[in-house]
């Protein structure tokens, strides 16, 4: 095609979150009367065993599932030390 010029990238480009498209994003659901984070685990990242509140069995390691902690915590970075591994058809019909 004469005459067309060639497309130029733009200089800020910002590189693809392969992580973040294959966790998933953090989300926020309402279950049991409270806001939740709600954060996708791919099993490539999943390296612990943990016991899952939903049926007290292990998720685990390799096991994609979510993790979870109260939205509202009253405590700020304690919410980290609240979080649960569940396993995800667990948190589904939690």
């Amino acid at each position: 095609m004469a005459g067309r010029r060639p497309r130029r990238c733009p200089t800020d480009h910002v590189p693809l979150d392969v992580d973040r498209i294959l966790l998933g994003s953090l989300r926020t659901e309402t279950r049991m009367g409270f806001a939740w984070k709600v954060q996708p685990m791919s099993a490539s990242n999943a390296q612990k065993a943990y016991r899952c509140p939903g049926c007290e069995q292990l998720v685990e390691p390799g096991t994609a599932h979510v993790v979870v902690w109260r939205d509202d915590s009253l405590f700020g970075d304690r919410a980290v030390e609240d979080r649960r591994h569940w396993h995800s058809a667990c948190w589904r019909i939690a």
